[in-house]
């Protein structure tokens, strides 16, 4: 029986739940050895997972605002960190990550250095100021520090195109793994991925999402780690692989030495259905100049600074100081994931073409590959191809297709094990990308409702009525996110790339010389996100279209242009016209203060 607050209780109720999902994956253990189905496990996972984060929302439904917006500020440092953490992991991360490490190379790792430094700048710049300054959203900040409707109205806009590019990516991975573990049309399953979504926030608002989104780290990182040890237990390569990474990347460079590159001809390519990738390079042979690498990781850093959603968290801890210690428990447990993403892509490589294993498939007969249970499973999905192109009947290197999104999903299936590992992967994906679209949909739901319409169009809306408007975005947002996401327009690691870089294009230096710059007015913040935003965007679209890069700059780091944009219109127009009032210099002066009442406490 648990008594007393339930802040307090927090490690006793994690802590039972954690044994309940161990214990109900033994349970599908003991099912699968029992003759249970792969179909019945699959919706056994993905059911219970968001029954249980359905429950919690439920539980944690709330009808004040300031529970409904920041939890109430009450969220202790450390499950605080679990829940940036898993807001942070989303389905790129889990899904799609090892993906792109595996078709492209360690030069994706430049996602990994870029994300994970992005925090050092959100501890050293931001976190503890937004926190000191007490909003609710990111235009909250925007629009008191700078003043007038106009810059807050523009912090909305990007945060929209931001937040929303992202939201869609997060509910393609959940249509993705409900289409694959339930067995329907992706273009129907991205919707049973909103639903599950909106069950979460709906009810709660950040309150809710919060204690959902600690339940759902807990998930993701148990699908994420127990695979990469098992596996790599079974293959020798130790059970605490992340040391023997070097080794295993020599291994592959030498069975792709040993097989040889073929580049396909167009013909054959025309064969292999859309969205599906072979092993065409070596791991070298992507972002191999050092520009191209510093500059991505620039970008995701930088990015990371700017994301709304990012930055919403660290609105709910108690204090400033709180705010500044949740960072680093986010980085833990962030890099709990992250560094193992390189070596799962690793792993699942290796069982494909390494012909000592068991599981290799290059060399064998086209036929053998085409009858195992787990190519026809993926096939049928439309996430892997075999064909004889050379007609030899022989599998070659450049004869095995895969979709990114099937790496880290069907790599328990591929290297042998239970497949109750499949669909407990199947339900951490699932976490991950629902966490994600949460906080992002609250993200774009909540600056709307609290900063155009209840501090631009009703600023004298009863709580009640905020609340309402605020639920109904949420839905609006998810429909309208899903119904894009159905139409495949981009894949789930470039749509959070592209999110990434319209954040800093628009908000990272009017966020960042908020804090640290007095002289910074209104009139140069809106010229900073307005131009920053259209310049960033029109970059990406002329280089879409066929355009040479800028001096490097690429459709994946047009941020780095918007950006350069933004701080050079921000700090002519500010130096152009008047400074900010003295109050307004006297409260950035505060903000930066690490300790005493927060500047908006009676505000709200």
């Amino acid at each position: 029986m648990i008594k007393g607050n339930f802040i307090d209780n927090l490690p006793k109720v994690y802590g039972i739940y954690t044994g309940g999902f161990l214990a109900f994956i033994i349970i599908m253990a003991i099912g699968e050895q029992m003759g249970m189905t792969k179909y019945a496990i699959g919706v056994c996972f993905v059911a219970f997972t968001i029954f249980i984060y359905a429950l919690i929302g439920w539980l944690s439904r709330t009808a004040q605002a300031d529970a409904y917006y920041v939890a109430g500020r009450q969220v202790p440092t450390v499950f605080n960190g679990m829940a940036t953490a898993a807001d942070w992991m989303s389905g790129a991360s889990f899904v799609a990550m090892a993906g792109g490490i595996y078709f492209k190379g360690y030069g994706y790792m430049a996602l990994l250095v870029g994300w994970t430094g992005g925090y050092v700048l959100v501890a050293s710049l931001l976190a503890p100021y937004l926190r000191k300054f007490g909003c609710y959203t990111v235009p909250d900040f925007i629009g008191t520090r700078y003043g007038g409707n106009l810059s807050r109205f523009m912090a909305v806009v990007v945060l929209t195109v931001a937040s929303f590019t992202y939201v869609t990516a997060q509910i393609n991975a959940t249509g993705t793994i409900a289409s694959v573990a339930l067995d329907i049309d992706f273009k129907y399953a991205v919707y049973v991925g909103l639903v599950s979504i909106l069950l979460c926030s709906m009810l709660g608002g950040m309150r809710g999402v919060t204690w959902t989104q600690v339940a759902q780290y807990i998930v993701l990182i148990i699908a994420y780690l127990l695979p990469v040890f098992w596996i790599s237990n079974k293959m020798g390569a130790g059970f605490f692989p992340h040391f023997m990474l070097a080794d295993e990347v020599s291994r592959i460079a030498e069975l792709e030495a040993q097989f040889g590159f073929v580049k396909n001809s167009a013909e054959n390519l025309k064969e292999v259905p859309k969205g599906l990738a072979g092993i065409t390079k070596a791991h070298s042979a992507v972002n191999a100049t050092p520009w191209a690498f510093i500059s991505l990781a620039l970008a995701m850093m930088m990015g990371t600074a700017s994301l709304p959603h990012v930055m919403m968290r660290y609105f709910t801890t108690p204090s400033v100081k709180a705010a500044r210690k949740s960072v680093g428990w986010s980085l833990f447990f962030i890099f709990l994931l992250y560094s193992s993403a390189p070596m799962l892509a690793t792993l699942s490589k290796l069982s494909l073409i390494d012909p000592t294993l068991p599981t290799g498939i290059i060399g064998k007969s086209i036929s053998e590959v085409q009858s195992i249970d787990w190519y026809q499973n993926w096939n049928q999905a439309n996430l892997m191809f075999v064909s004889d192109f050379n007609g030899n009947g022989t599998l070659e290197l450049n004869e095995f297709f895969m979709g990114g999104k099937a790496v880290v999903l069907a790599t328990p299936e591929i290297a042998g094990l239970p497949y109750v590992i499949s669909g407990l992967v199947a339900a951490g994906g699932m976490a991950a990308a629902m966490s994600t679209a949460d906080g992002l949909i609250l993200a774009i739901a909540n600056a709307i409702s609290h900063d155009v319409y209840y501090k631009i169009i009703d600023p004298k809306a009863e709580t009640a009525k905020r609340l309402v408007v605020a639920r109904v975005l949420l839905v609006v947002i998810g429909f309208a996110g899903a119904t894009i996401a159905a139409m495949e327009i981009q894949g789930i690691l470039g749509s959070v790339i592209w999110a990434f870089d319209f954040a800093m294009s628009g908000l990272f230096f009017p966020l960042v010389l908020g804090v640290w710059w007095k002289r910074a007015n209104r009139e140069g913040a809106i010229a900073g996100m307005a131009l920053g935003l259209i310049s960033g965007a029109g970059y990406l679209i002329w280089v879409r279209n066929g355009g040479s890069g800028f001096l490097g700059i690429t459709q994946l780091t047009f941020g780095i242009f918007g950006s350069a944009v933004s701080l050079v219109a921000m700090v002519v127009v500010s130096l152009m016209t008047s400074a900010p009032n003295a109050a307004t210099q006297r409260m950035v002066d505060e903000v930066r203060v690490p300790s005493g009442k927060s500047i908006l406490g009676k505000q709200h």
